[in-house]
């Protein structure tokens, strides 16, 4: 009799998260993804522009764009102003054909298909690109660095 009331309560539990994970929407990073809309749309509004980034195509069609990872939401607008599509939008990384190479605490990524190739991702420190980095071997030979200028540079008044 436990068993079955633990079960029962499980799928209860399972059941009552659907609809609440139906709500979100997975973008991967770099990435777009494109959604219909149930009527014809006029405004867009993003919770934070730095995540994603939505065009509307048509009246009935839209791009939603993974800028940065995070999570934020995202509501689209009919012409008299009535919420026709409501979801949180879900920026995360791709795993398909993609590595991490961690040294200390540096990473570096690549997406490998057919052959590897860097690809920064956001936070990422790109030691080629980054002024302060470049020809560093390390976080530490970066910080010492920067503290030693820092603490050579004339006052301010």
């Amino acid at each position: 009799m436990r068993r079955s009331a633990f079960a029962s309560a499980l799928a209860f539990l399972l059941l009552a998260a659907t609809p609440a994970a139906a709500q979100s929407l997975m973008v991967p990073i770099d990435q777009s993804t494109t959604i219909s809309l149930p009527a014809a749309a006029r405004d867009e509004v993003i919770g934070n522009p730095l995540i994603v980034d939505v065009n509307l195509l048509n009246a009935r069609n839209a791009v939603v764009m993974g800028k940065a990872y995070g999570v934020t939401s995202l509501q689209v607008f009919d012409d008299q102003g009535r919420s026709i599509y409501a979801r949180q939008v879900v920026v995360s990384v791709s795993d398909d054909n993609r590595i991490s190479f961690f040294h200390g605490p540096n990473v570096t990524n690549y997406a490998c298909s057919p052959r590897c190739e860097r690809t920064p991702m956001p936070g990422e420190v790109d030691k080629e690109l980054d002024p302060y980095v470049k020809g560093y071997t390390s976080y530490a030979d970066r910080q010492k660095s920067i503290n030693a200028a820092s603490a050579s540079a004339p006052a301010q008044p």
